[in-house]
């Protein structure tokens, strides 16, 4: 006979009732567990904060190292395709820099916000010709398309009108089997020329405001006219305002007028800024990398961009917080054998390398010549660059860097590149 289940009485003939916890029990538990997994937790935000440093740290080191990579095989290649067989110039440019600077007693790094203002950074373009297999050098001419040295072009024709009109340069076409058509399709507005003589003496850049057209027997390039000024019975030429050189190549930063643009004197070597060109002078179209810091897009995040012959820049590298160039100048009067020596800007001591363009001269016959922004003259180049991690928010974080007393991890490294093409007639 089958037993029915039920509750057994207790004493008294009361039912015993299944027994749960008590509140005490509950909360007594409830405690523990938070205390448990307040340390648990506690544990993991530290951990978790060690491991972002360690990641950041680690990104940061790929970012130099991928960074500085990119420079090194672009500036190797800097002055690139100048030497077409024998007949083009002796002094290629292979850079431009632009030094920025910071007066003493200010900064261009704000610590409330953690950013850098533009003044912290330089910038350098990496200049080379175009290369010759798709737009071939070409020979200057005048509006006759003559041969020889008689058929010259000015590149301040039109400046000093009333009112002023573009500058203009005629070239010829390309070797065979080019023609003057097929040679001006390959100039369009906003490429940068570059206009020297057979010996490399004198040189201009120009920016074109117009298709190159075949006009007559020769082609025709229209542009901004460069600029001359005579100053205590120096006349200064072939210069350009910022606007119309964006590669800083005659600009001089800026300064009116510009020093490199002056003859040169006895003693002096070749590469001053010019404006007359004539028959077997040569016209090349410029192929150049610029790399600058850009602060403005988002201050907190400086950003290294690369820009490939007026393009749309392309970032490099993020949380950039220096980046400096300094250059190494042929024949310094601190040098006695032509080694790559140039006083230091403070004027005190040897710096192997310039980082100010307006400091440059050289050694010649008779004493010291001032070479400000002659970037002919540059033969070596060191860019230094600074990155940081991520500025952390976290209040917690405790660490600030010996740099600039930021909440972020710093790390930074250098490349020297010596381009062959920037020494190649060194003598």
């Amino acid at each position: 006979m089958k037993k029915s289940m039920h509750n057994t009485p207790a004493a008294g003939g009361k039912v015993r009732q299944p027994r749960g916890f008590s509140l005490v029990e509950l909360l007594v538990a409830s405690a523990v567990f938070l205390l448990i997994a307040g340390a648990a937790f506690t544990l993991f935000s530290k951990q978790q904060l060690s491991s972002e440093v360690v990641s950041g740290q680690a990104g940061l080191n790929i970012a130099l190292r991928n960074a500085a990579t990119q420079l090194q095989v672009d500036l190797a290649n800097a002055g690139s395709y100048y030497y077409q067989g024998l007949n083009v110039p002796s002094w290629p440019v292979g850079v431009s820099i632009v030094n920025n600077w910071v007066n003493a007693g200010s900064s261009c790094y704000t610590a409330g916000t953690n950013t850098y203002g533009a003044s912290c950074f330089d910038k350098i373009s990496i200049i080379a010709a175009a290369n010759p297999s798709t737009v071939p050098a070409i020979n200057v001419t005048n509006s006759t398309g003559g041969v020889g040295t008689a058929f010259c072009s000015n590149t301040r024709t039109g400046a000093n009108s009333s009112p002023a009109v573009a500058g203009t340069a005629w070239g010829l076409s390309g070797p065979s089997p080019w023609t003057l058509a097929t040679t001006a399709a390959l100039f369009h507005t906003g490429d940068q020329l570059l206009l020297v003589t057979a010996s490399g003496n004198q040189m201009t850049s120009v920016v074109l405001t117009a298709n190159a057209a075949v006009v007559g027997s020769a082609i025709k390039f229209t542009f901004s006219p460069t600029l001359t000024q005579t100053v205590s019975s120096v006349t200064y030429m072939g210069y350009n305002s910022v606007a119309n050189d964006p590669l800083d190549i005659t600009t001089c930063n800026g300064d009116s007028p510009c020093p490199a643009a002056a003859q040169p004197a006895s003693g002096q070597v070749v590469g001053g800024l010019g404006e007359q060109f004539c028959g077997g002078d040569w016209i090349l179209k410029l192929a150049p990398i610029t790399y600058q810091v850009d602060t403005t897009t988002n201050p907190a995040d400086p950003t290294l961009t690369r820009t490939v012959a007026g393009g749309t820049p392309v970032t490099v590298m993020e949380q950039v917080i220096g980046f400096k160039v300094g250059a190494a100048i042929w024949n310094s009067p601190t040098s006695t054998d032509g080694t790559d020596l140039t006083p230091c800007p403070s004027g005190s001591g040897v710096c192997p390398y310039n980082y100010k363009a307006a400091t440059y001269n050289i050694a010649g016959t008779g004493g010291t010549y001032d070479q400000a922004y002659n970037f002919t003259l540059v033969r070596a180049v060191r860019v230094s660059l600074i990155g940081r991690t991520t500025p952390s928010i976290d209040p917690n974080y405790k660490f600030r860097n010996a740099f600039d007393s930021g909440p972020y991890q710093v790390q930074g490294t250098a490349v020297i590149v010596n381009p062959r093409d920037m020494s190649m007639n060194d003598n």
